[in-house]
């Protein structure tokens, strides 16, 4: 990919995965720019790709983003696999597998993704890559299940989001007299005992999540400038809602962990992020829970990895897979902490962090 190609790529954006026929802005060209041809960790031989046809003008393009990493103490080459799309597939079957083996034939030690289909999954698998399930599952805790169900069938048709203000006393209901079902709401006030959160800055964001990826085994090894950046743009996602970042402290003010999620009262919040000190994690889950319902959310989804599993278990969370976490590496030893379940992968680690998931362009 070069700067000349930005303007068709966004609009293979536009109409491919945003599905709409509505003009490309300045801000999408600008933004699919920097982040691809002008990221903080820019390696001069790790690329994205576009798949030209005849006359020169691409109809295909994967997203590729550098991604230093430790993996047991070993400074590495990784890649992140992002944005893949392919205009009129069925007329040109193949230019998905080539702009995957393009990428994959790259230097780099190491290659991810966190948002494969079933489609490219089958690809990965095909060129020896290896799904990571405890990483490819998405979570959904139903807060109040009347206003959780009113969005959906409102998200799915308009017109019955004028339900929406009659699941509120009808939640209510259910709350006062401790009925509904097994997955059923929060208490709007945090139950004794949760720990207390507290909002957070770029900076002590940034020292967070050093403090909380520092025992992974595998883990990014961002510049402080690259992890800025990240943080700074995480800021913005128009089409999740409110920002809410914030620590978790244990009694004496220790930081045990940190959440960043998006979401407004009565909307289903999309969280981003979990960060948690050893043997934590299920208290930094409650106190997330816990400002979502004060904040009058109707349910939090996400996605997972292994230690949030096992802490989500007798929490009442449910479980879908939507796409696929998957790992490749010529080193068999660089895989190791994958399947072993100790690399930190998936949210900042990832794509989700990017204005390209859950933000407008203007």
């Amino acid at each position: 990919m070069c700067e000349d190609d930005v303007p068709e790529v966004a609009r293979l954006f536009q109409s491919i995965l945003r599905k709409t026929r509505a003009p490309v802005t300045s801000d999408l060209e600008a933004y699919l720019g920097r982040i691809f041809l002008d990221s903080p960790d820019r390696d001069p031989e790790i690329n994205s790709f576009v798949h030209l046809r005849h006359d020169g003008k691409p109809d295909g393009f994967v997203g590729v983003l550098p991604l230093p990493m430790l993996v047991d103490n070993r400074h590495v080459r990784g890649a992140l696999c992002g944005t893949l799309m392919v205009d009129n597939h069925a007329g040109n079957p193949f230019a998905g597998a080539r702009l995957m083996r393009a990428f994959l034939g790259g230097p780099q030690d190491i290659s991810l993704t966190e948002t494969a289909n079933d489609i490219s999954t089958t690809m990965w698998r095909k060129l020896r890559a290896t799904v990571l399930p405890d990483h490819s599952l998405e979570w959904l805790r139903i807060i109040r299940p009347a206003g959780f169900a009113a969005e959906m069938v409102g998200t799915a048709f308009a017109p019955l989001r004028l339900l929406r203000p009659l699941a509120r006393p009808l939640d209510a209901v259910m709350r006062r007299r401790g009925g509904g079902p097994q997955w059923s709401h929060l208490p709007v006030e945090a139950p004794e005992g949760t720990l207390e959160s507290s909002e957070v800055d770029d900076d002590e964001t940034a020292d967070l999540f050093t403090t909380f990826t520092v025992g992974y085994a595998a883990r990014p090894s961002w510049r402080p400038d690259s992890l800025s950046r990240m943080i700074r743009e995480s800021r913005r996602k128009a089409a999740w809602g409110t920002m809410v970042r914030r620590k978790v402290v244990a009694r004496g003010g220790r930081p045990v962990g940190l959440f960043l999620y998006y979401g407004d009262a009565g909307r289903i919040g999309r969280v981003v992020q979990i960060l948690f000190a050893p043997g934590q994690a299920g208290a930094v889950i409650d106190s997330m829970l816990a400002d979502a319902a004060g904040r009058g959310l109707v349910a939090l989804r996400g996605r997972t990895m292994p230690a949030l599993l096992e802490a989500m278990l007798g929490r009442r969370f449910a479980f879908v897979h939507a796409s696929s976490s998957i790992v490749h590496a010529r080193d068999r030893q660089l895989l190791e902490p994958f399947l072993a379940g100790k690399a930190f992968f998936n949210g900042f680690a990832g794509e989700s962090w990017s204005r390209l998931i859950g933000d407008r362009f203007d």
